[in-house]
């Protein structure tokens, strides 16, 4: 029997079960027993987290949504933030042509007079919102700049939202600039998608160091929630040496849950549905409510 570690580090009232005569999962440990979770009676403060890497295509706004989807089936309220400038999680949510948008995550970290409820927006998943972004968020980097206290811009814009969510995650752009930053500043913990392949692996290390950065000098209680493997295809010599790689170099950092490589999830994005609803007992959902299981105890 083993217990996961808290946000603060020390042990969380969550025990899961672990039997060492279990079958092993892709990362060839014994996969542990998660409990079921449980409907809070109450909601918030959300933890924060950003799904970041600065590696492009590696999953990080398919997580996003699919693993909020999959929060929210377990009666968690969820606040997805789109912060990336390309608006991929807003389209990924069905939103249209995020240009067409009057108001979005761009006005409210600027504008003095916009509140985070002028800018959310409901979506398809009952529990779960959305802060949009379109390319107005690109401009943000170079007026940040010449902003007091520019790390901390999103932290104090999502402040307010805290107490009606459970998580806020925060879909990090494919870079290490001063949005990354914000999100990094803001955040609680960090949950870093890793495609299974060579080089991802290979450009995970300055991402390590920028984290460790803003642990040092900006958010001291900033802690890496866990590295999570993707696009994972079990029939390939090579994915399963380069998850291997992985947890040796993260251990038990490294979740248990992996997410398949699989056509379901470019086709729901096209939809404009998460995976457990455009296709809810595929591989590929059943993969994100095994994910969404698992943090809720590591968070709890």
């Amino acid at each position: 029997m083993t217990s996961t570690k808290g946000a603060d580090g020390g042990l969380s009232s969550a025990t899961i079960e672990t039997d060492p005569s279990r079958a092993l999962g892709p990362t060839q440990r014994p996969v542990p027993d998660f409990p079921e979770p449980e409907i809070p009676a109450e909601h918030g403060p959300a933890r924060i987290v950003a799904i970041c890497n600065q590696k492009g295509g590696v999953g990080k706004t398919t997580t996003t949504i699919n693993l909020g989807a999959a929060l929210a089936e377990c009666g968690r309220r969820i606040l997805l933030v789109d912060f990336d400038p390309q608006g991929a999680l807003s389209v990924g949510l069905g939103k249209g042509d995020p240009r067409q948008l009057d108001v979005t995550i761009h006005n409210l970290l600027l504008e003095a007079d916009t509140e985070w409820e002028d800018v959310v927006i409901e979506t398809s998943v009952e529990g779960m919102d959305l802060l949009p972004s379109n390319i107005d968020l690109s401009g943000a980097e170079v007026q940040l700049v010449h902003e007091v206290g520019r790390e901390y811009i999103l932290q104090q814009a999502l402040k307010s939202a805290r107490p009606h969510y459970d998580y806020i995650l925060i879909d990090c752009q494919p870079s290490l600039g001063l949005l990354t930053i914000n999100a990094l500043a803001a955040s609680e913990g960090v949950l870093i998608p890793l495609e299974c392949e060579y080089f991802a692996m290979r450009g995970v290390a300055l991402l390590m160091e920028t984290i460790e950065k803003v642990q040092g000098r900006i958010n001291p209680e900033l802690i890496i929630d866990g590295v999570l493997g993707t696009m994972y295809d079990s029939r390939t010599l090579h994915t399963r040496e380069v998850l291997g790689r992985i947890v040796e170099a993260f251990g038990e950092k490294v979740f248990h849950t992996v997410i398949n490589r699989t056509v379901r999830f470019p086709d729901a994005t096209v939809a404009g549905e998460p995976i457990t609803f455009f296709d809810p007992n595929s591989m590929g959902a059943n993969a994100y409510r095994s994910l969404a299981r698992e943090v809720l105890a590591k968070w709890a």
